[in-house]
């Protein structure tokens, strides 16, 4: 009696032209139960042709939940050069999170939609491949990369400085300014 194997349906997709990025990545991967190595390494098992990831940027481990006989997976940040977002949840170096259904994975420019399907098999899954010209997760740009940890924050502008502007003068008495301070609060609360 044949036991199914646990399926990982793997979208993928880069904004760089042509399908350099995922030359090296096979249509279907078998895999036993150890951990699936992702990065830019010859000795990973989804090697992406980009030169800012890490030879081991981030895998997936398998694992059994308690009480569960279905195999259930965890990714594991092996990076110590960048954050990876998985769910909306940014993951640094060896922080890991338990994978549900789907998931919603990018880091370097790679956006990743990986779909479980359970199957009986406890000493293999299978992982296929589908790459995509369009994007597959939409979110700001600044949750996508790091570029979020380099902005400076600008400090808003000081209430007189807003009320003088709304007035057209720059000597208008502090009566003016409380009185257009307090309509605008008023305003807000409203």
């Amino acid at each position: 009696m044949e036991r199914t194997s646990t399926v990982l349906q793997v979208s993928l997709y880069h904004p760089a032209p042509g399908t350099v990025t995922f030359a090296k990545i096979p249509q279907q991967l078998q895999h036993d139960t150890s951990r699936l190595l992702v990065g830019r390494g010859q000795d990973t098992h989804i090697q992406l042709q980009l030169p800012q990831l890490s030879r081991h940027h981030l895998s997936l481990e398998p694992y059994l939940e308690k009480g569960s006989n279905l195999l259930a997976f965890c990714l594991k940040v092996l990076s110590r050069k960048s954050c990876v977002w998985v769910n909306g949840l940014p993951l640094r170096y060896l922080e890991q999170v338990s994978l549900s259904a789907v998931n919603r994975i990018s880091f370097s420019g790679i956006q990743m939609v990986v779909r479980r399907e359970g199957g009986a098999s406890l000493e293999a899954f299978v992982c296929y491949f589908h790459f995509s010209s369009s994007p597959l997760i939409y979110r700001p740009k600044a949750q996508e990369t790091d570029e979020w940890e380099n902005m400076k924050t600008e400090n808003p502008p000081v209430l007189e400085e807003a009320t003088q502007d709304l007035l057209g003068s720059h000597d208008g008495s502090s009566q003016t300014q409380t009185a257009v301070s307090s309509q605008a609060l008023e305003e807000k609360e409203i």
